[in-house]
């Protein structure tokens, strides 16, 4: 059903990265939900991290909104999924506001979805290094391209009061309104390593002592009344929410993306929720990296999803019949994964009776031979190791051969971003061959086991997640015949 999504709505953007997004966003978010409104928090982009201090400041899941990924088209659906029921969202976007992916023009860039979205746009301006010229970086920002509404301005590192005021003076004179100014002012504790921030799983208590000095930033600069009536002033945006019921039931109808796996197990095929197969996900500090879809499509696809800790949690959830092992950071926690010796030997059992196994990047690693010298759960036939170079960019990905999570031949898009390195980078049966931007083959498909560097967002692709539900399915049912059958 074909409904009016009327969430007040703000897009905070910025000329280029490193201006202060994160900061005026997550401020935002949580200066707001300290007033009592329900905040949903977006972000531009396939970044996991910045959603993880979006959620601490909402109290909500952080939902990522990726054009590129899952096509323009789901842009605005998956917002009114997200949003609904909120009183605001907030966008965060994604480097410069009209940087998308290379060379496919405003594909992916924050421009782009604001648009979808029908949003107003505000411009955190690093403003450490200028004065009168911020009009005309403003003025350049609003005029270039007309669809893009330009709400005003909020002015980042600025040096005193008199800088303030040749920043005011100028923008009045370019008609660019100026909803909040920041000072210059120690750097909130927020520490970054090789991949951006330390996730908020690493360090919570810290993490929220930081956005509740973010959240009195931006209370103490910003304009918020103004702001939450420019949020206000957004267009009704029509579309039809997204939800994954609806995603699987059209995929299944043909319904779906391009290239949709065929042979996904339909709703009816698996188990309601409560009876049906569990399928554990790897968490904790070392494994932060996932979209929220994604539990919600497996729940929906008839699976009961339950969380694990590989740094902590000895033995995999009892009934185990299908496992996800997504991103994160193993590489920094490599001694006490592999000092788990009893957990490395449960997902190596799993994994050679056939038990059906999704692992992303973070999860690729885990299932080496080794990460770094230090010895990981052994199921593939590889060592990982860190490297100086940064793996970074969207991929056009083909599946090479048949697995849990697509038959081959399924097209999608993913997005790699490590600094790591696996020997060899393929199997004997690969689990993707790349496309665009290069040519290449990479992952392993082993028996029931795929694993590969390539993060995928499954609302692109919801047979995906109904193809490894039925995988879980199988496996259980075949687990409990064995059971049955022995005297």
């Amino acid at each position: 059903m074909v409904i009016s999504s009327t969430v007040p709505r703000l897009v905070i953007a910025a000329p280029s990265s490193g201006s202060g997004k994160t900061t005026v966003a997550t401020g935002l978010m949580a200066a707001f939900a300290e007033r009592g409104l329900a905040v949903s928090p977006h972000k531009t982009g396939p970044d996991y991290i910045d959603p993880g201090y979006h959620a601490l400041a909402t109290g909500r899941p952080g939902r990522n909104l990726d054009a590129f990924m899952c096509g323009p088209e789901l842009v605005a659906p998956l917002f009114a999924h997200g949003a609904a029921g909120c009183d605001l969202a907030v966008v965060e976007g994604v480097m410069g506001l009209y940087d998308g992916a290379a060379g496919r023009g405003e594909l992916a860039s924050t421009a782009q979805v604001a648009k979808l979205l029908r949003a107003p746009v505000v411009l955190v301006v690093d403003a450490s290094s200028q004065s009168r010229s911020v009009a005309a970086l403003a003025h350049g920002f609003a005029s270039f391209d007309p669809q893009v509404r330009l709400g005003g301005v909020i002015l980042n590192k600025v040096g005193s009061d008199r800088h303030e005021a040749m920043l005011r003076e100028a923008l009045e004179e370019a008609g660019m309104p100026v909803l909040g100014v920041l000072r210059r002012a120690p750097q909130v504790a927020t520490p970054s390593r090789h991949l951006g921030l330390v996730p908020v799983a690493e360090r919570r208590a810290d993490a929220l002592a930081a956005v509740a000095t973010l959240a009195d930033q931006v209370r103490t600069g910003c304009d918020l009344d103004a702001l939450l009536a420019l949020a206000r002033s957004a267009p009704a945006l029509t579309c039809e929410a997204w939800s994954p019921e609806a995603a699987l039931a059209a995929g299944l109808a043909g319904g779906g993306a391009p290239g949709t796996a065929s042979g996904a197990a339909s709703p009816g095929s698996v188990k309601g929720r409560g009876g049906g197969p569990l399928i554990a996900v790897a968490g904790g500090p070392a494994f932060t990296f996932s979209y929220a879809e994604h539990a919600e499509l497996l729940s929906a696809a008839g699976a009961e999803v339950v969380t694990f800790d590989p740094l902590n949690d000895e033995a995999l959830p009892p009934g185990t019949a299908g496992l996800v092992i997504g991103g994160g950071f193993p590489e920094v926690y490599a001694p006490e994964l592999s000092a788990n010796e009893p957990l490395r030997a449960a997902v190596a059992a799993f994994a050679a009776v056939g038990g059906p196994v999704a692992a992303e990047c973070a999860g690729l690693l885990y299932l080496a031979r080794s990460l770094d010298g230090k010895p990981m759960c052994g199921v593939l036939d590889a060592d990982a190791r860190m490297s100086e170079r940064l793996t970074l960019g969207y991929r056009e990905a083909v599946a090479v051969s048949d697995s849990p999570l697509a038959a081959a031949g399924t097209r999608l898009r993913g997005h790699e971003f490590h600094r790591t390195v696996v020997e060899p980078g393929a199997g004997a049966a690969p689990a993707w061959g790349f496309t665009h931007p290069e040519r290449r083959v990479e992952g392993f498909v082993q028996g029931n086991v795929h694993a590969s560097y390539l993060h995928t967002h499954w609302a692109a692709q919801p047979s995906v997640a109904s193809r490894f539900a039925a995988a879980a399915a199988d496996f259980a049912a075949g687990t409990a015949a064995a059971a049955a059958a022995r005297p």
